[in-house]
């Protein structure tokens, strides 16, 4: 957004004792956001989504000593007044409350704008009307970028809508950019490449292969096979999230956090039996092939600009994040029903 050149912050920020709200704190990554901010000395307000069963998502997942620590108040992102009320008197905002599952934006394309673009609006206009905010961190994804047109993918990549997720993702992000043009809002936009570790659920592919393997399947089923991503795992990705948000040279800017290296699907499964000594068939089940014209077929990061701006470098190899998330599984697998397809 800026053309200024980029330069790593000269001015050393630290979460130390400030309030920092994180949106989505019981999804799979909001949950390791808020163990590594706790762990920096942030004082965290967790917003979840409000049900009656008073469940509070993967959060439950952490430490008692981490959930202590932390307020969690419940919510709806799609209730202005109420995210207005979690915004209040906090210094950092992480927004990643978002309907994220491909497939199932393909039949319920309104409840992806009314999520994730309208409630990317509630926290904007929060933010904008706070005394406290020192910076936003409006979280993206990779899949606004579509198939990759060149590689490895900058941020100056076209957005491309393959899916009504994309499409919900890119007017969210498109809103973060105007709210920093027109009104100087102090916000970057996060945008990770394909996340996984433990915690995550069936509807992405590496819980969807592990979960397989791990239940004693004879035969792997699987979508398309040859699509790449630049997989991260959970923690690496959290990092990189709170780097930005402590780098005031990152404002009103778009930067990816990605490892900058690929593994097509096929490959992944290969590696994940490996890791869990099964070796079955693999079997295309046409159910889980998106639309041909909705496949993103290779997503590889360009990180040339986090590493400019910030120290951030990913941590955990492609190897060891899948033998730690296959150990999760293992332990978890009441959670997962490998019978049914989850869309």
């Amino acid at each position: 957004m800026k053309s200024e050149i980029l330069k790593k912050s000269s001015m050393t920020e630290s979460l130390t004792g400030q309030q920092v709200l994180v949106t989505g704190a019981d999804g799979f990554i909001g949950s390791h956001l808020v163990e590594q901010l706790v762990a920096s000395g942030a004082r965290v307000r967790a917003l979840v989504y409000y049900n009656s069963w008073n469940q509070i998502g993967w959060l439950n997942d952490i430490s008692t000593e981490v959930l202590q620590s932390i307020e969690v108040i419940q919510g709806d992102i799609r209730d202005a007044e109420r995210v207005n009320g979690a915004v209040t008197g906090c210094e950092y905002v992480f927004h990643l409350s978002s309907l994220i599952a491909i497939p199932y934006s393909y039949v319920a394309a309104r409840s992806y704008v009314d999520t994730n673009i309208t409630g990317a609006l509630n926290v904007l206009q929060s933010c904008r009307s706070s005394d406290s905010l020192t910076r936003l961190v409006h979280v993206s994804t990779s899949e606004v970028y579509g198939s990759a047109q060149r590689v490895p993918i900058d941020e100056d990549h076209p957005l491309v809508g393959q899916s009504p997720y994309s499409a919900s993702k890119i007017g969210a992000d498109k809103m973060a950019e105007s709210f920093y043009l027109s009104f100087e809002l102090p916000v970057v936009t996060a945008r990770p490449f394909n996340t996984y570790g433990p915690r995550q659920t069936a509807r992405a592919v590496i819980p969807t292969i592990a979960s397989q393997l791990l239940s004693g399947c004879s035969e792997l089923k699987l979508g398309a096979l040859t699509p790449t991503r630049d997989f991260n795992f959970a923690t690496d990705t959290a990092a990189g999230m709170i780097a930005l948000a402590l780098c005031k040279q990152a404002e009103g800017e778009v930067v990816n956090i990605g490892s900058g290296r690929e593994w097509s699907i096929e490959e992944t499964a290969k590696i994940l039996m490996e890791v869990t000594g099964r070796e079955v068939p693999i079997l295309c089940d046409e159910d889980r092939i998106r639309p041909e014209k909705s496949e993103v077929n290779r997503l590889l990061a360009d990180n040339t600009k986090i590493q400019k701006l910030t120290d951030w470098k990913s941590q955990v190899s492609f190897q060891s994040g899948l033998a730690a998330t296959s150990d999760w599984i293992r332990q978890n697998l009441r959670y997962f029903n490998v019978e049914r397809y989850t869309i």
